[in-house]
């Protein structure tokens, strides 16, 4: 399947205008998970399911294997995840205002190394759109075969100190649909945004979304949402030890690590557009930062494990540093779609010989 889709669909697609190619990425995607019929038989054949349960978060995943946010930024085709074989899909990232995202061309391929840049800027039909379309889908917690994760960003409108306010609003509309939250303060294409990553502003932007959490769940009698905190590559350890002091005195539950970097002279020699490079460049560098973030609290904190994964060795070795789970994207783009249930077999046999 591999060659199939290097060797003849992939250059065909590569002809084409990158972002139209992931807007009819994500109709494909979308048509499928509109098929029950269709995305049930799919599902049987690519969704592996690990011989023990993966339970990560208080959740239950049917294996390691999930799609980053960033393709389903609207929340309209993570019903196809499972048919693709991903064992959990995030959505987003979500804003809490509608918003277009800068101009076009935004989205640029990088073959030779594969990889993309992009410079979206959070584009999304905002949070009340997103939860209406959710509740049409039935997107109810627990009454889907994988997890679904619902990142959230800050509206590029908002002002820093009211920050928290919006990401709080859109968790209050979102809640009830997502199986876990991914606060996204990492992404370099909305102004200041990385600015949130400092300890102060990253603790007085995490305290409300725990009160607003903490409320919801004592009123409906269920456990509070698992929360997650997405950084970038772009941090130094002394920057990262800051972080996990805050996450670790509020109790957060855990880490994806990374997002996209803006270090390219690091990665590669070739004159590249501005924006969050992601893709196999990447895959060192946030192999490190999820072995330091796990060894610097002692395993304590979840791990998701995000940056250039496309084949079984990359995804393990994010595992063997310290990730619980991980998450494909440019990988996705670049090998196909056979991907998710090659890594996700893969990995399964691996925790298998270790049992």
């Amino acid at each position: 399947m591999f060659s199939l889709y290097e060797n003849l669909l992939r250059p065909l697609l590569f002809l084409q205008d990158p972002e139209k190619v992931h807007d009819t990425g994500v109709t494909v995607m979308r048509l499928i998970g509109n098929s029950k019929s269709l995305c049930a038989l799919m599902t049987y054949w690519n969704l592996v399911r690990t011989q023990r349960p993966i339970q990560v978060l208080g959740l239950t995943f049917p294996n390691a294997i999930g799609l980053a946010a960033g393709m389903d930024k609207n929340g309209v085709c993570w019903r196809a995840g499972a048919a693709f074989g991903f064992g959990h899909v995030e959505i987003g990232t979500i804003t809490a205002q509608k918003q277009p995202g800068n101009p076009r061309p935004r989205l640029f391929r990088y073959a030779k190394q594969r990889a993309l840049v992009n410079r979206m800027g959070f584009n999304n039909d905002g949070a009340k759109a997103i939860a209406s379309r959710l509740a049409k889908l039935q997107a109810y917690r627990g009454k889907r075969p994988i997890v679904l994760g619902i990142n959230i960003g800050k509206s590029k409108l908002t002002p820093l100190e009211k920050a928290a306010d919006d990401y709080v609003h859109s968790f209050r509309l979102l809640a009830d649909y997502g199986d876990y939250f991914t606060i996204n303060i990492s992404s370099p294409n909305t102004p200041y945004l990385r600015e949130l990553q400092k300890k102060r502003l990253l603790h007085d932007l995490l305290i409300p979304l725990l009160e607003i959490r903490k409320s919801r769940a004592h009123k409906l009698g269920q456990a509070p949402i698992p929360m997650l905190v997405k950084i970038a590559p772009d941090l130094t350890f002394r920057q990262i030890d800051a972080i996990l002091d805050v996450i670790l005195d509020l109790s957060f539950d855990g880490i994806v690590a990374t997002n996209t970097t803006t270090q390219h002279a690091l990665f590669s020699d070739t004159a590249i557009e501005k924006g969050g490079l992601s893709g196999k460049p990447l895959a060192k560098r946030s192999t490190e930062i999820v072995r330091y973030i796990h060894r610097a609290t002692e395993g304590k904190l979840t791990i998701i494990g995000v940056g250039g994964i496309d084949d079984v060795t990359s995804a393990s070795q994010k595992m063997d540093a310290g990730a619980q789970l991980v998450q494909i994207y440019t990988g996705f783009v670049y090998r196909g779609p056979s991907l998710p249930k090659t890594i996700a077999q893969g990995l399964a046999v691996r925790n298998e010989e270790w049992v």
